[in-house]
């Protein structure tokens, strides 16, 4: 028998399945102990649909052990491999349901090894497609997307990025993606873009006829400004995608998009990421805007996460700044998009001021152009409202990122405080020690 149990105390969820013969498939039980409200056995059922595993039975009762606990069994047939994976990913689940030690904070990772936990909680596409999918109708396509899929499930932290063997024709699809943007760059992307991409076109062997690996480009960037990439098979949740910012990680896509319409995506895909974010991420200031806004999600209420995410999108997705009196893109969304790249710089865009506490309000457009796009002087300025923006974000702690150990510290008490003054004092100690010198 095959037994898997998570501590009831701990969790206050449980999971349990036996093994019932001995074959290579065979029915099995699942028992969940979860949580009676909204969307808790959407949570786990999904897993399930991720998985490929078709259920049978699906029953429920009130928990014996609490009013406001139910238990879930589910029927159905594994194989031994797929229910490792199965109770593996429910557990998974079980610690991200769960509140930290901070009374009713959400759990967030504290070290950048437990972003395992998160990294696989895909809300879009991923290994599915919806109908209005460019390849939906296309098995072929439709296989190779399970691939990826399947290859971003098992990275752990830590992995070497596998390598991939990309096909002619999702060569010939970056291919034209990267000559159409390329024309337009010049005039249209702002100056640490233009500063970036001939880097990597030098060390990443970006180049129209070749697809870089990401893993090329994850050395890349943490020899630049201390971010890695990590495969990811779909769309994350907001909260999940941002927590991965606060370490520095960024979670990126290894597909391409499907080659009948080269120039057009519902979804990030390898072409939107290689081309749109990593030549920004490079960018010492740029990285560090983009990581005190995952820092700034850790803990932080469903309502506050949106608004960060809105903010997010509005800047490093489709947002424009000024350069020499010019507009000038810098968001991803825009940088691997030839139509709106153009449509943004045009005269027919609507162009305001970037203030989060209006952005936040604005609605995410995914299939179609945006109605507005924001803009700020400089990355600098973006990211001083952005800190000014967290401060009205009530959270019982703050966060320190700690490079050294790649985790997040709580400041929450007077120990964890001096702890961190301790490490200023150090940094400053440095800045005294050079000023000297220079002034000798």
């Amino acid at each position: 028998a095959i037994i898997t149990k998570i501590d009831e105390n701990l969790y206050n969820r449980s999971i349990s399945s036996k093994w019932s013969t001995s074959c290579d498939r065979a029915n099995t039980t699942i028992i969940l102990s979860l949580k009676n409200e909204v969307g808790s056995l959407v949570q786990a059922l999904k897993v399930f649909q991720e998985k490929r595993v078709n259920l049978a039975h699906i029953e429920s009762r009130r928990s014996k052990g609490s009013d406001s606990d139910c238990e879930i069994f589910l029927d159905c047939n594994t194989d031994r491999e797929q229910l490792r994976e199965l109770t593996q990913l429910l557990r998974n689940l079980l610690i991200l349901n769960c509140v930290t030690d901070l009374a009713g904070v959400p759990w967030f990772p504290k070290k950048i090894s437990e972003l395992d936990l998160c990294a696989n909680r895909v809300l879009m596409y991923g290994s599915e497609l919806n109908a209005d999918h460019p390849g939906f109708k296309d098995n072929v396509y439709r296989k190779r997307r399970k691939y990826f899929a399947d290859l971003a499930m098992r990275y752990k932290h830590g992995d070497p990025i596998q390598r991939i063997d990309f096909k002619e024709e999702e060569v010939r699809t970056w291919g034209v993606v990267f000559r159409e943007l390329n024309k337009l760059y010049v005039t249209h992307a702002c100056k640490e873009y233009l500063q970036n991409f001939p880097l990597l076109i030098k060390h990443c062997n970006y180049r129209e006829d070749n697809i870089p690996q990401l893993e090329d480009v994850s050395n890349f960037l943490k020899g630049h400004s201390g971010f890695i990439l990590r495969p990811v098979a779909g769309y994350l949740s907001p909260r999940d995608f941002l927590a991965g910012l606060a370490f520095r990680v960024f979670h990126c896509t290894q597909y391409i998009r499907h080659s009948s319409d080269p120039l057009y995506t519902p979804e990030p895909d390898t072409c939107h990421e290689l081309l749109g974010h990593v030549p920004l991420l490079a960018d010492p200031t740029f990285a560090q805007f983009s990581q005190e806004i995952g820092l700034t999600s850790l803990g932080a209420s469903d309502e506050a996460v949106k608004k960060l995410a809105t903010c997010y999108f509005f800047t490093v997705e489709f947002g424009l700044c000024k350069q020499d009196g010019k507009l000038r893109a810098y968001g991803a969304g825009l940088l691997s998009s030839v139509s709106e790249l153009k449509h943004a710089l045009s005269d027919k865009a609507r162009v305001l001021p970037f203030d989060p506490m209006v952005t936040f309000e604005q609605e995410c457009l995914i299939t179609t152009f945006q109605e507005a796009y924001f803009v700020s002087e400089s990355f600098e300025e973006a990211k001083n409202k952005i800190r000014e923006f967290a401060k009205t974000i009530w959270r019982p702690f703050t966060v320190h990122y700690n490079p050294y150990t790649q985790s997040v510290e709580v400041l929450k008490d007077i120990k964890s405080i001096n702890y961190l003054l301790k490490h200023i004092r150090q940094e400053l100690g440095i800045v005294e020690d050079t000023l000297y010198h220079i002034t000798a």
